[in-house]
């Protein structure tokens, strides 16, 4: 049965869709409305995304750590539970991005020109990275234990597509964006901070369900 997968399936697509915003808006963001000048050098615009893949390598053995450490103490957390968890973390970057926005368009409309700080983008990056700590392994895991032995390679796919999906909308969302339009900023921060949370929600009501499922589940 691969009925969990497909659940599975939609909420990786919608935390994928924020999270590849990097190399869109959140990368527009920080070329237009980041200072980032350190010591009066500039940092490169693209240097900003790697600090999420810092995160993911030196925070990695810390979530597999807290994984097995509840596990050893029956307080083990479902793949539903972690994605819930992953798709509210995704949700806090883009709430940070809303505030960062904002404080830009306060200086715009008292004439300014202002850029925020890069701890704004940090701060955001951090939090994504958090959540495709609790969503990414855990997705990855559930698709091979939970398929039938004979579809785990379609399975791994399926949970690839997701990827390819989210890259997908995040594109069509974040490319559509105008740097010179700065009021649209705080609009698409926000809706994609709203999409997050009410998948949160959706996926945290259906924790029980999908659990069910998951135990009567049997790999054939």
């Amino acid at each position: 049965r691969v009925d969990e997968n497909k659940v599975l399936f939609v909420f990786a697509t919608i935390f994928w869709a924020g999270f590849e915003q990097a190399p869109t808006s959140l990368n527009l963001f920080a070329h237009d409305f980041t200072d980032r000048m350190v010591f009066g050098w500039e940092v490169p615009t693209l240097w900003l995304q790697s600090a999420e893949s810092f995160f993911v390598i030196t925070l990695a053995p810390v979530f597999a750590w807290i994984w097995v450490a509840l596990a050893r103490r029956n307080h083990d957390l479902s793949s539903p539970t972690k994605f819930a968890i992953g798709l509210a973390l995704a949700g806090l970057s883009f709430v940070v991005m809303v505030m960062a926005s904002h404080h830009v368009m306060a200086g715009a409309a008292a004439g300014q020109t202002v850029r925020v700080s890069m701890w704004w983008l940090v701060i955001c990056y951090m939090l994504q990275a958090f959540g495709e700590l609790s969503l990414s392994p855990v997705g990855l895991s559930s698709m091979t234990k939970l398929a039938p032995r004979r579809f785990v390679g379609q399975m791994m796919g399926v949970w690839f597509m997701a990827d390819a999906l989210g890259n997908l909308i995040a594109g069509l969302v974040g490319g559509h964006v105008n740097p010179n339009n700065l009021s649209e900023m705080p609009v698409l921060f926000g809706r994609t901070s709203i999409a997050l949370f009410v998948a949160t929600l959706i996926c945290g009501a259906l924790v029980i369900p999908i659990r069910r499922m998951m135990s009567e589940s049997a790999p054939m």
